[in-house]
């Protein structure tokens, strides 16, 4: 089976493991000619190498047992549309049954992509999340003197796919994550307003919504609807920039980098699938552990510097945007001098978490929304560890609270989350640890909302929750690399299984198949070591986020490049550009649209379909107690 070589069994976390359910009856395609009524019957035998033969009992009876004989079984696959289409397993143990989302994958289409000059070539571009540059800024800066930039490594990675694997564009994905986080303030804008349901929780997290939809139909509705920077990534590259390069989104092969198995499985739904073109968004992902097995299969050194890694972060300072409000079609894109292309924003390092900051973008959008911005109050409160906190911001003036925030990272914080949420909206929490959960602490809930006097006081719910599924987020996904372990760590592992229990593999019966042998075993340290968690954290805000400057007084447009404007005045104003020019929005009076303006009927409409999304509740028609073994 074409599993992902970087995958193995001990790469799963704490996220619920899959039921019975999960389990897909063996369907043979392989079916023997049929024989008379009085064939003799079969059995099904099992090799040495673990390989599967039906054998006539006659055959095993009379112990003549040849080649002629025996039948093999083919083995059955479950597709990425078995695992959206089942109920019995819940978490990123999913990505386990993946067999079309591997690095292999990208090798066979590299290699068998036709020449440029042929019709039927298509324009590879790779997407890296700032996550995965942040594992492997890590481990390069574990083993050097020196610590290593996003930066660096992202144009050292860039010189890889280009130079060794032959891809055309390389971006990273953080504009794509300033895109969403517009769409997300704007959407949080109109629920605020009456028109969608409070809290708003995160949706970026694929393993989260997987779970929601499959354990929790009643979230579905406080779920964001905006599109995770991966998908609005394949939006950008398949919708805008195919057009700037003349090619259809059929014509354009989209690979992303990221830090988690799930994405492969968000990469892969019918929402993010064009009927017309007959292609996805993002036709193949892969994690950063499997863009680290190319660069080994490449004979690849990341630490070995290249040329131009130095240079500021794209756009540079001389260029100009022009109209970016998209009213004039007549300016180009800025495009930088080292390449003649739509110039993205390299490393948007947005003020916040490590997980994409969409609690500290909304809290700067309500700050920037109040009538006195500098009486507000932003308090922390940890609730249990730094997974689970609480932000409130506060109005000094009046004591009130005009906006309370929780960040939740890991399922265990999840399951507090789900019920808090259900409490505070009044929804009955269904299926599940947190449903089963919270028939027990009803009883609890009515003693503290009591006071003295017998009144009800209870606090203010929550205005927004980001939510991931991962303890530590995005930067400790399942994808990301292990962190490096001593050498008498490696001697040791070779004899011990993955529990760190000693075993002889070849008195187990351990034998590998030639044709298919198994990745190696990760060594050290197994997922979610916190010290390393630390570790990329640090190398991922290695370099210090810029904040946004003060808008000019006389509400000039901001000109990249000035005194006083900041890259993130140019991603804003691109940004902008993109809107109008994806949704083909007309002009409003001001000449200008910016991301939070509604636009005109058609506009609108088309701007929901490129950068929001729909979910679904998953029902479960299989109980595990009748599955037939």
């Amino acid at each position: 089976m074409a599993f992902s070589g970087a995958l193995t069994l001990t790469d799963l976390n704490d996220f619920i493991t899959p039921s019975q359910a999960c389990i897909k009856p063996v369907e043979q395609t392989n079916k023997p000619e049929p024989q008379d009524a009085g064939a003799a019957a079969t059995q099904i035998q099992v090799d040495s190498s673990g390989l599967y033969y039906e054998v006539a009992t006659n055959g095993i009876s009379t112990g003549q047992v040849g080649e002629g004989s025996k039948q093999k079984l083919t083995t059955a696959e479950i597709s990425l549309n078995d695992c959206l289409a089942c109920s019995g397993c819940i978490t990123s143990a999913e990505s386990v049954l993946i067999t079309m989302q591997s690095h292999t994958e990208v090798l066979n289409f590299l290699q068998n992509n036709p020449p440029a000059s042929a019709y039927d070539h298509k324009v590879p571009v790779i997407s890296i999340a700032p996550q995965s540059l942040a594992s492997l800024a890590a481990s390069v800066s574990s083993s050097s003197s020196q610590d290593v930039s996003l930066l660096q490594v992202l144009r050292r990675v860039s010189a890889f796919c280009k130079s060794a694997l032959g891809f055309a564009h390389v971006y990273d994905t953080t504009f794509a994550r300033h895109v969403s986080l517009l769409e997300h303030a704007k959407e949080f804008t109109e629920r605020k307003s009456g028109n969608g349901k409070l809290p708003m929780l995160a949706s970026a997290c694929p393993g989260w919504v997987c779970y929601a939809e499959k354990t929790h139909a009643e979230m579905l509705p406080f779920i964001s609807q905006t599109k995770s920077p991966q998908q609005v990534m394949g939006s950008l590259v398949k919708e805008w920039l195919g057009t700037k390069w003349g090619k259809r989104p059929d014509q354009i092969y989209h690979v992303t980098v990221m830090p988690c198995y799930d994405k492969k499985l968000e990469a892969s739904r019918q929402d993010f699938y064009s009927d017309v073109y007959a292609t996805r968004d993002v036709d193949c992902v892969i994690t950063t552990g499997e863009l680290q097995l190319l660069m080994q299969d490449k004979g690849w050194d990341l630490s070995t510097p290249v040329d131009g890694e130095n240079l500021p972060p794209r756009p540079y300072p001389t260029l100009r945007l022009g109209n970016a409000g998209g009213c004039d079609s007549t300016i180009d894109t800025a495009t930088t001098d080292a390449e003649a292309e739509p110039a993205f924003p390299e490393l948007l390092m947005h003020p916040g978490t490590s997980s994409g900051s969409y609690l500290q973008s909304l809290i700067a959008i309500v700050s920037a929304a109040a009538a006195d911005p500098a009486a507000l109050e932003l308090s922390t409160k940890t609730v249990r560890t730094a997974d689970y906190e609480e932000y409130t911001l506060t109005d000094r003036n009046t004591g009130a609270v005009v906006f309370r925030g929780a960040k939740c990272y890991g399922f265990r914080n999840l399951q507090n989350v789900v019920r808090k949420v259900g409490r505070d909206a009044g929804v009955q929490v269904g299926r599940g640890a947190a449903g089963r959960m919270a028939g027990l602490r009803a009883r609890g809930r009515a003693v503290r909302k009591g006071g003295a006097d017998g009144a009800p006081q209870e606090e203010r719910g929550y205005d927004y929750v980001e939510v991931m599924a991962c303890p530590g987020g995005c930067v400790n996904g399942g994808g990301q690399l292990r962190p490096p372990a001593p050498a008498q760590v490696q001697a040791a592992s070779a004899n011990t299984d993955a529990e760190g229990f000693a075993r002889n593999w070849a008195d187990s019966g351990v034998k590998m198949d030639v044709d298919e042998p198994l990745p190696a075993a990760p060594v050290g340290p197994k997922w979610g070591d916190r010290e390393w968690t630390r570790k990329v954290e640090a190398a991922y805000w290695h370099t210090l986020p810029t904040p946004p400057p003060t808008p000019p007084a006389d509400g000039a447009t901001p000109v990249f490049g000035q005194k006083g404007v900041s890259v993130f005045d140019y991603a804003d104003e691109l940004a902008g550009r993109v809107l109008v020019e994806m949704t083909g929005a007309v002009s409003t009076a001001e000449g200008k649209n910016g991301w939070m303006s509604t636009l005109d009927g058609p506009a609108e409409g088309r701007r929901q379909q490129l950068f929001r999304t729909q979910y679904r509740a998953v029902e479960s028609e299989v109980v595990g107690l009748a599955v037939k073994w």
